[in-house]
């Protein structure tokens, strides 16, 4: 199939793409790398008035410590994130789940805000952002805010963005030294969307299992107070935590599937914490 008529729009500046939105709102799509929107306006799933290539801002591909985060613009590309060795010693969460996300040409193209902003509830990098704690910044042509990840995604494929915002840079909390981090997921295909992931993070005795694939939004579970992570801890937590998780059915798998998987790998994950010294 091929996409309803659209008016194709690419702006030199921020302020230029910050006017249309203003002026079109709900009228305009955002492209950034275009992994997931390309197939859905094919399909016609979405027919937008305006498709809004903000692919010539450069302004928006920059990555940087800011105050206690690694700030990463919209338009940073999943490779480019996967090589970077800032991310990797800063976020090595997104490290470990960034090889999970669909192929490696799609990984050239696609970037973390647009898969942020798209907010599939099977997506990882969303999932890491979640887990962590990270925050999301909307540019308007008159403000800017900040809004944590728990409050941005709403439900499967909407978030709090309003019509006249922008999506602009991701905020990630960098690793304390001692903190460790594990990343699983399981799908039918590599590169496929999983069926269910696991991120998780371990520090000073606070362990975070983020879920996602399980219902439309990540789901993090926390428990405070840990000593140890031995295999009987390990067990109950998982179990724990899957009976909690909000799980949908569809024709890859039941609710009580997705359930039981989500045990297993928060299991898997939990066991890879103990294993590893600093950081996968």
């Amino acid at each position: 199939m091929k996409s309803a008529p659209f008016k194709y729009m690419r702006p030199d500046t921020l302020e230029e793409a910050l006017s249309v939105l203003v002026e079109h709102g709900e009228d305009v799509r955002v492209l950034a790398g275009g992994q997931s929107l390309g197939a859905m306006l094919n399909m016609r799933i979405v027919t937008p008035s305006i498709l809004l290539d903000l692919n010539l801002l450069t302004e928006l591909s920059w990555i940087e410590e800011v105050r206690g985060f690694l700030a990463t613009a919209a338009l940073v590309r999943q490779r480019d994130a996967l090589d970077d060795a800032t991310v990797r010693e800063h976020i090595p969460l997104l490290a470990q789940a960034l090889p999970h996300v669909g192929h490696y040409q799609t990984r050239n193209r696609g970037t973390l805000g647009g898969s942020v902003a798209h907010a599939d509830p099977s997506a990882e990098i969303p999932l890491v952002l979640a887990t962590l704690g990270g925050e999301v910044e909307l540019r308007t042509a008159r403000q800017i805010r900040r809004v944590k990840a728990s409050q941005f995604f709403r439900s499967a494929l909407v978030t709090a963005r309003e019509p006249d915002e922008l999506l602009t840079a991701l905020y990630w909390p960098r690793r304390n030294p001692a903190q460790r981090s594990a990343f699983v997921e399981f799908a039918v295909r590599e590169g496929d969307f999983a069926i269910v992931a696991v991120a998780c993070t371990l520090d000073a005795g606070t362990l975070r299992i983020g879920f996602a694939g399980c219902g439309e939004t990540p789901q993090i579970i926390e428990r405070t107070g840990l000593v140890d992570l031995d295999a009987a801890t390990i067990q109950t937590i998982a179990r724990e935590a899957s009976a909690g998780l909000a799980c949908q059915s569809d024709l890859l798998g039941s609710s009580e599937y997705r359930r039981q998987l989500a045990a297993v790998l928060a299991s898997k994950a939990m066991s890879a914490l103990t294993r590893e010294t600093v950081h996968a």
